[in-house]
């Protein structure tokens, strides 16, 4: 008898989420087109547009400076975020899946600075370049190479230097959960932020902790391409086309409270702190997590997966918190078991 309650009771809560699942709207492409900016990571504004599990949306970015794809000022600098979209039956606990569809260039130019950052070479090098030159650079849609433009700069010997482009978004995040539930986009954190990590690109997937109801979440910050580190204090600094689509994972992956990301390539986890250690240690932890929970690994079995076969990168030291992220080929994983 008890065990025929137990079966009724779970037959039941599988017909209450079916019923749920058909309540919800189907999926739809939105195009949003941004009239208004923000320049940090909150839940104290109102969302720009209320997205449901599925929503694929189609916008823009404006570049640091808060110039646009026409070169207008639509806003003040310091990374301005287009933003807020409130995803639907979002809760925290939950994950957003956040799919990168299109991260596009949108116009033919970019800046950058002269300069490197204290962290980044001997005080000797850093102070002689106490205010950071603007530099303008020229990007080539058809090659997707960039260069200075030569009409503009004074580097004689760099007439014939270009650089591969890789666009990608430097700020990608939610409403962090701290005592405003608010944050500077200068920042990055558990809630994503400024991470300025160039694999948050066009095909890429980020995994976003959810705080609040709704997540509040937001991207900007485009970069044409940037070296590990930003050791100029920025990339090339552009603006974009991004279209996403949004999944919220119910529950979460157990374990995810900081972002993670994936492509065709790897499977990365993100450490942020002030000292390299602790975020090389951060990281490092949470892809452990990573692959015990997907593949069921014990610890010593993971030590022989990660030790040959995890590489680091760090994406990030011109800000405050060094960023690290650890990572491992998906091709290493194949002959593991994987556990859904």
């Amino acid at each position: 008898m008890k065990f025929l309650l137990f079966a009724l009771i779970a037959l039941c809560l599988q017909c209450c989420k079916a019923q749920q699942r058909s309540s919800e709207p189907p999926p739809k492409l939105r195009h949003f087109t941004p009239t208004r900016f923000s320049n940090k990571f909150t839940l104290n504004v109102t969302p720009v547009l209320h997205l449901h599990d599925g929503d694929t949306v189609s916008t823009e970015t404006i570049d640091a400076t808060g110039r646009d794809k026409n070169g207008s000022f639509r806003n003040g600098g310091g990374n301005p975020l287009t933003g807020p979209f409130f995803i639907e039956n979002a809760e925290p606990g939950d994950v957003l899946k956040i799919t990168l569809n299109k991260v596009g260039l949108n116009r033919p130019y970019a800046y950058t600075t002269e300069s490197f950052i204290a962290r980044s070479v001997p005080d000797s090098i850093s102070k002689l370049f106490k205010k950071g030159h603007l530099v303008r650079w020229k990007l080539d849609f058809e090659s997707m190479t960039g260069h200075p433009d030569s009409s503009a700069s004074p580097y004689a010997d760099l007439t014939d230097f270009k650089i591969p482009l890789r666009p990608f978004l430097g700020c990608i995040g939610v409403a962090p959960a701290n005592g405003k539930n608010e944050i500077l986009s200068f920042f990055e954190g558990d809630f994503g932020g400024n991470m300025d990590f160039p694999a948050v690109a066009e095909s890429a997937i980020i995994y976003l902790p959810v705080f609040h109801p709704g997540a509040y979440f937001y991207v900007g910050d485009g970069h044409a391409v940037q070296g590990d580190g930003e050791i100029a204090g920025n990339a090339l600094e552009t603006s974009l086309d991004v279209t996403f689509t949004v999944n919220v994972i119910k529950g979460g992956h157990s374990g995810i409270k900081t972002p993670r990301l994936e492509n065709s390539t790897y499977i990365m986890t993100v450490g942020c702190d002030k000292s390299l250690d602790n975020a090389i240690k951060r990281a490092t932890a949470d892809l452990l997590n990573w692959l015990q929970r997907d593949y069921r690994l014990t610890l010593q079995e993971a030590t022989q997966v990660m030790s040959p076969g995890i590489e680091y990168t760090i994406p990030e030291i011109a800000d405050p918190q060094v960023i690290v992220v650890a990572r491992i080929r998906k091709e290493l994983l194949a002959g593991l078991k994987k556990v859904n």
